[in-house]
């Protein structure tokens, strides 16, 4: 089943990390119907939460564009990945939902798109998903920040604070193995999520077969001049900003 009514989608271009988290930023402020993102990245980078301290990442400063997220979440790594961010308006019906349940209908809708590459793609901790598999229940951690963030990738351990060497509920697991994680943040505008999907091959097509299965209507669109010049105000004074790289 569909989550979105219609759903705009995008295929970017190989973007520096700080433009990439400045689009995404862009898009929640323009957005009015949902939309999905794809992008690569222009060079390895490292993003990490926006609760998270700089200096677990500084050590990777010399190999890897570092910026830190507008969602929450733990340390991930970027180069072969395929990231996305999915668009939630606030006048759209699924932003009354609970952060979790959009979290898990989301990576559902993942799972579903693995399934013709991933006979076993389910996610962690939820039972009868993807494969209508029952799987060990298991203990994790998520947590909500004064309503406004979902932290899908936490960890307890600081020191080694790597989201996909962590996974937590809802993640999607192929094999034992995690493959996708996400975070969230709300604001007056709507809902961010923003997701990497790792370590396993997507074969052709993949990204049509998720935006099939979070909605049924969708279109594909280009990112507009108005997007970019936006995008290049917030990375100037946010991503690109050593302030706010080192905030913490």
């Amino acid at each position: 089943m569909s989550i979105f009514g219609a759903l705009e989608v995008y295929h970017d271009a190989a973007r520096p990390a700080a433009m990439n988290m400045a689009i995404d930023e862009a898009l929640l402020e323009m957005a009015n119907i949902p939309a999905i993102r794809f992008y690569r990245w222009h060079s390895p980078a490292l993003s990490f939460g926006y609760f998270g301290r700089f200096a677990d990442v500084v050590d990777y400063a010399a190999q890897r564009d570092l910026v830190r997220r507008w969602t929450g979440g733990g340390i991930v790594l970027h180069g072969d990945d395929l990231t996305y961010s999915i668009i939630v308006p606030r006048n759209d019906p699924v932003f009354a939902g609970s952060s979790m349940s959009i979290y898990e209908n989301v990576h559902r809708a993942l799972c579903e798109a693995l399934s013709v590459i991933a006979k076993h793609a389910d996610l962690l901790a939820v039972a009868a998903v993807c494969d209508r598999r029952t799987i060990r229940d298991q203990s994790v951690h998520s947590w909500e920040i004064t309503g406004r963030e979902i932290n899908a990738t936490a960890v307890t351990d600081r020191r080694y604070n790597d989201c996909f060497a962590n996974p937590v509920r809802a993640d999607v697991m192929v094999n034992g193995r995690k493959v996708a994680g996400a975070a969230q943040r709300r604001t007056r505008a709507g809902l961010l999520h923003q997701g990497s999907i790792q370590q396993i091959d997507l074969g052709k097509d993949f990204t049509e077969r998720f935006a099939q299965e979070l909605s049924g209507k969708w279109t594909a669109r280009n990112l507009d001049q108005t997007i970019f010049n936006r995008a290049q105000e917030i990375g100037q004074q946010k991503y690109a900003n050593q302030a706010w790289l080192r905030r913490r």
